[in-house]
């Protein structure tokens, strides 16, 4: 069983221009020849380049150019803790934990979660992707247990939609029922199905496409900007399901222009740039009249579960992180039910 494929060109895109300078002629912007400079993680980066479109379109936004980092949340947060900021404005992260990171670090302020969104910039739900035509039938989770899934999923040691995906099953364990024992015993028996642990959603996407495994676990929002891009794919958005939100953030010592970029991703073209995308909206835009290519349903693009837990519901995320997910050598729940899945 192969923990983390090893993909470094996917890992990271360095100094990747997300958008032209607009026209030099008109109005001086804020942000008048500056660059902002973006690290996340890799999913949302096709969201900040439509939103980054249309920002330049603004007053605000006018000459203002962008570069930008993607990678695997948790390295990426690690990553710019260890520069200390350097050349970074504006980060965006998969949870609020590699967020905290930098607050802790006096990197951004206390107070970045302070607004309406609670310093979320954008929502998706975890979902279960499989081959063209869903050939196993795939309907819910409990299906991932059974011989014939072989399953693709981020490693939690780096990424933060695995840790998504694994609240996600968890919390339709316990949702059925299921005593803590019994839902250890569900995640082991999926865990035992999984092919390959990938260092990023993003990389977890890559080797799905490439043949590897034949279910993902994955972003809402990853499988339809892969149908998006041609990929030959399905999606199925379980009855009961776990809410993503994705934290963004400007640093302390950004340049100004930063601060107009995270105002324009959370005013309704912002979002509705990212719902493009395949998104959720974090703020009550309507989105009656836009159309997601590679949804389900294009016209209806984000279908409410049944059932959708959060990280608030299981007391936020130094409780989860507390009994889940280990640091510095320390094993945790995770860690204890991969290693009783791996054994031989």
């Amino acid at each position: 069983m192969k923990r983390v494929i090893k993909a470094a060109a996917l890992a990271v895109t360095g100094a990747l221009a997300l958008t032209a300078c607009a026209s030099a002629e008109g109005g001086d912007g804020n942000g008048d020849g500056e660059t902002i400079n973006i690290v996340g993680f890799a999913v949302p980066e096709a969201g900040n380049k439509a939103a980054a479109a249309e920002f330049n379109k603004t007053d605000a936004g006018k000459d203002v150019t962008f570069s930008g980092s993607y990678g695997a949340s948790g390295d990426q947060s690690r990553k710019v803790a260890d520069t200390k900021g350097k050349d970074v404005d504006y980060v965006v992260f998969s949870l609020e934990p590699d967020m905290t990171r930098l607050v802790d670090a006096g990197l951004v302020a206390d107070d970045w979660n302070a607004g309406p969104t609670k310093g979320i910039v954008s929502n998706s739900v975890a979902v279960i992707a499989t081959e063209a035509g869903n050939p196993l039938g795939i309907d819910d989770w409990d299906d991932l247990t059974r011989d014939d899934v072989k399953i693709v999923t981020p490693d939690p040691a780096s990424s933060g939609s695995a840790k998504w995906n694994i609240l996600a099953l968890y919390t339709y364990a316990k949702q059925n029922g299921a005593t803590e024992e019994q839902a250890d015993a569900f995640l082991t028996k999926v865990f035992k199905n999984v092919t390959t642990w990938a260092a990023s959603g993003r990389e977890a996407t890559e080797a799905f496409k490439k043949g590897v495994g034949n279910v993902l676990l994955t972003y809402e929002n990853e499988a339809i900007l892969a149908k998006q891009n041609g990929e030959d794919l399905d999606y199925i958005v379980p009855d009961h399901t776990f809410l993503i939100e994705n934290p963004g953030a400007v640093l302390e010592d950004a340049t100004p222009a930063a601060q107009d970029w995270l105002d324009f991703i959370l005013s309704d073209d912002g979002q509705a740039a990212f719902v493009s995308k395949g998104f959720r909206p974090v703020t009550d835009l309507d989105i009656s009249d836009i159309e997601v290519e590679g949804a389900n349903d294009p016209a209806d693009p984000f279908p409410t579960p049944a059932s959708l837990s959060t990280a608030a519901d299981l007391g936020g995320w130094d409780a989860i992180n507390s009994e889940w997910f280990g640091k510095d050598g320390v094993k945790l729940r995770f860690d204890n039910l991969y290693a009783e899945a791996t054994k031989q």
